[in-house]
């Protein structure tokens, strides 16, 4: 019998800022079981903006929670099975949503570290320029604090297919997510979503108190220059329940 997906929804207006990381910092997030995948030897993180649309758990939409903007970083890991496969995917740092009951959920269902904020999205569409060229502005925001945290993309060029083995396809193309903290086992799920059409940025910055959102090791990979940067379409997408990796969980010392 096929899988139900526990979440079915769409991921629309992907901004994706990546960055390249010390693999020190990685290494005291990785859960047990996994390894870092790098690119070209390089560790990289994310911090990935988003739009949720027509989102339904199990199949049913919940009132007032069916479109709402989540911002995120994440890093990116691998893992090898006993016959030999390896599944790519990503662990969160981080992952801000507007309302608090999809945070709760999140943590529960998943163990995700989700947290709720006030939160506020814009975009433009439809827009060229004197070229022709297709001109589109996303800006995703959240409160702190008080003050208003914001990431920002200007993506020209309609969006095209990711070429083969790019960088952006290495970001992009990881389908599995994985938690894992303190005593727990490993918890691995899978997101299926078709390949995505990107279209590159002229324009980008991220807006916000890194200390105080990531903690002070992250202030100075995110202050250097992007690796990559581009906003995706999005698509449909399905997430899967989870499961435990075998052999992760820890054992407790007599």
């Amino acid at each position: 019998m096929k899988e139900s997906p526990f979440l079915t929804a769409e991921w629309r207006d992907l901004l994706m800022l990546t960055w390249a990381v010390d693999q020190r910092l990685l290494a005291s997030l990785l859960p047990r079981g996994l390894e870092l995948d790098l690119w070209k030897g390089r560790a990289l993180a994310s911090v990935v903006a988003f739009r949720f649309e027509s989102v339904r758990v199990r199949g049913i939409t919940i009132p007032f929670h069916a479109r709402f903007p989540e911002v995120n970083l994440r890093f990116y890991v691998k893992r090898t099975g006993p016959d030999g496969e390896i599944r790519r995917g990503v662990v969160f740092v981080k992952e801000i949503v507007p309302r608090a009951a999809i945070a709760l959920v999140a943590r529960r269902v998943y163990g995700e570290p989700y947290v709720a904020l006030p939160m506020r999205e814009a975009h433009t569409s439809g827009v060229r320029d004197d070229d022709g060229n297709s001109r589109r502005t996303v800006l995703f925001e959240w409160q702190r604090d008080g003050q208003w945290e914001r990431a920002v993309g200007l993506a020209v060029g309609d969006p095209r297919p990711m070429r083969a083995g790019s960088v952006e396809e290495f970001i992009a193309e990881h389908y599995w997510g994985y938690t894992g903290r303190g005593a727990r086992a490993t918890r691995e799920y899978r997101v299926e979503h078709p390949r995505w059409n990107i279209a590159p940025l002229a324009e980008c910055f991220l807006e916000a108190d890194i200390a105080g959102l990531y903690g002070q090791p992250w202030v100075a990979p995110l202050s250097e220059a992007p690796v990559s940067t581009f906003l995706a379409e999005g698509s449909d997408v399905a997430v899967y329940p989870g499961a435990d990796v075998p052999g992760t969980a820890r054992v407790a010392s007599r």
